[in-house]
């Protein structure tokens, strides 16, 4: 079984406050993502006003039925509003080789 990442991009609406929406997204972390079965870790990194996440699964399996384990909550509601949708690319990716 292959380790799966969602990778995703995207901006930040005008206005939202980094600070703020790490607060926003550490919340949504602690009381949803982290408690899928299979998390392993997320890790944000930034690009002038580009936002890469790398959200790490145990398995292909996992990653894909992690993509619906926040639906209506608030703190997924919270984390999505502050994002320009249409910059949202995303991906599922398995791990083929690590050197």
């Amino acid at each position: 079984m292959n380790k799966t990442a969602w990778i995703f991009s995207y901006k930040l609406k005008k206005g939202i406050n980094e600070e703020e929406f790490i607060k926003l997204t550490q919340k949504l972390h602690d009381e949803i993502i982290s408690k899928a079965k299979g998390f392993i870790s997320w890790e944000h990194y930034l690009q002038k006003d580009i936002w890469t996440d790398f959200v790490l699964w145990e398995t292909e399996e996992d990653a894909n039925n992690a993509t619906t384990i926040g639906q209506g909550k608030p703190e997924t509601k919270e984390f999505y509003a502050c994002i320009q949708m249409n910059t949202c690319r995303a991906l599922i990716s398995k791990l083929i080789k690590k050197y």
